[in-house]
């Protein structure tokens, strides 16, 4: 949720909303900050609200997203009738919550999770991964605050190990329940958790370790396989049993599609959770996420509550109550409508389009390719001489052709690196990344016909100060940092996509 404020203005007319095609309806201002005193025509509020939608970006051309922006019509229709459907009455929609089940069992199953025939999958539709991810670090905190007291050891300073490229989501989550985020930090060249320095900060309070399967900055996989290694050995040195989380919101539906043999599941017995966004590569709107556990064993019982009120007994986990049924009956469209085939299609073509994209900007010759080809379907990339402009006036300039395209500084320990990124989903086509390629090149050439606020700067330094060529190299660059900063402020809060 977005923190909102409102700024008066000391001419109350500008607290009001100014009707165009409404005037015909509505001849008063409506309020903009405080409930209207009487109702106004149904056309009316629609061409207002619709009026103001019309100055939003447009969702297909967010770039920054990797939240699904389109999905088959049949699938709206599914969506726009369960739209009145709270999820939570599981004994009035049952029907709803057994898809949601299934659901559960088809991702613990494509994350190759130890079920035995009879058995049944133990995990929850989440808001997103955001909410799943919550979930498993109490599953996690929980486990190891239970463990601690029947050892009579203390149980109050619990950490986990991530990398610093982790999404906010695990910073909130360890503000939020009181567990210290020992983060490793990256360094230019390596924008992932290295596992070995992970594995080093691991101490008997590390409830668990997260892996990203899908950073957000790169695209990136971590080396789970190898963390699973190296923590393995750990723990028979030291009687630790700390376990793994594999946070697999961007690539959890893009690996068993593309890189089948890439073991970072269930298959390492170090992985006890897996979460995964739903409305990102599972092709679903937003909001919707997964969070699965190996084995019932996993997920503490006295987290599960049971309530009786809606008509029968329902366990239930989650951080909130009422929530939409639509997202979850949309997810299992998706299954079954594109089956494992069908995902490894749309997953294949996202990844054609990435290297056309890819080898587009690479011909600039302007630009050094920082995304791996193993990895989440994005192109993230640097200026090889930002020493004229700078990446946040490139993604500036490039709004003014539609494209939403983020620019963002690393996390420490690279936080020199200034980065662009463009993320590439099902309804991004070969033709948008060529067109996307051409503008890219006219906004590079464009800038290179402007004088450069580093240039006009650096040469008031050397004018004032010409007798000193130290301290005009130290200006510049100074100069050059505060510009950068000014961009990155401009496009402050447009920057990693969503949870």
């Amino acid at each position: 949720m977005v923190i909102t404020s409102t700024v008066t203005h000391p001419d109350e007319h500008r607290q009001n909303i100014d009707c165009t095609f409404a005037s015909r309806y509505v001849r008063e201002p409506v309020p903009k900050f405080k409930m209207p005193e009487s109702s106004i025509p149904k056309d009316a509020a629609y061409q207002i609200i619709n009026d103001e939608l019309m100055l939003d970006g447009k969702p297909r051309l967010n770039l920054a997203s990797f939240v699904t922006t389109w999905m088959e019509p049949e699938c709206d229709k599914l969506i726009m009738a369960s739209l009145n459907k709270n999820y939570v009455d599981m004994d009035e929609y049952p029907v709803t919550t057994e898809l949601q089940n299934r659901c559960v069992n088809i991702i613990a199953h494509l994350f190759n999770a130890p079920i035995g025939a009879e058995e049944t999958a133990v995990g929850v539709g989440t808001v997103g991964s955001s909410e799943a991810i919550m979930l498993a670090g109490l599953a996690f905190k929980r486990k190891w605050q239970t463990k601690r007291k029947l050892e009579g050891k203390p149980y109050d300073k619990p950490n986990i190990v991530t990398g610093a490229n982790v999404q906010v989501c695990w910073e909130k989550f360890a503000r939020y329940f009181e567990v210290e985020l020992k983060e490793v930090k990256l360094r230019e060249g390596y924008y992932v958790m290295d596992p070995l320095k992970a594995v080093e900060m691991v101490d008997e309070n590390t409830i668990c370790v997260a892996a990203i399967l899908g950073s957000t900055l790169t695209g990136e996989f971590e080396d789970v396989k190898l963390l699973h290694e190296l923590l393995t050995k750990k723990n028979k040195e030291t009687g630790f049993d700390t376990p793994i989380h594999v946070d697999a919101a961007s690539g959890g539906f893009v690996a068993p599609f593309l890189y089948p043999d890439l073991e970072w599941d269930f298959r390492l017995p170090l992985v006890k959770s897996i979460n995964v966004s739903g409305h990102k590569y599972g092709l679903v709107y937003p909001g919707v996420g997964w969070v699965v556990w190996r084995s019932k064993e996993d997920l503490p019982d006295d987290l599960v509550f049971h309530i009786n009120y809606l008509g029968s007994d329902q366990p239930t986990f989650t951080l909130n109550f009422s929530k939409g049924s639509s997202q979850i009956i949309a997810q299992y469209y998706q299954f079954i409508r594109l089956g494992f085939e069908g995902y490894k299609n749309v997953m294949e073509n996202c990844l054609e389009n990435t290297i056309v994209l890819k080898k587009g900007i690479e011909k600039t010759g302007r630009f050094n390719i920082l995304s791996k080809d193993v990895g989440v379907p994005l192109v993230a990339f640097t200026l090889k001489d930002s020493s004229h402009h700078t990446v946040f006036e490139i993604a500036d300039h490039l709004r003014k052709y539609g494209w939403i395209v983020p620019a963002y500084t690393m996390p420490a320990d690279a936080q020199h690196i200034a980065v662009l990124r463009v993320v590439i989903r099902e309804d991004f086509s070969c033709s948008l990344a060529e067109r996307l390629v051409s503008d890219i090149d006219k906004v590079v050439k464009h800038l290179d016909t402007l004088p450069s606020t580093v240039s006009i700067k650096s040469a008031h330094v050397t004018a004032s100060t010409s007798e000193d060529s130290e301290k005009v190299k130290k200006d510049v660059k100074e100069s050059h940092d505060a510009i950068t900063k000014y961009w990155k402020k401009l496009v402050d809060g447009k920057t990693v996509g969503t949870c």
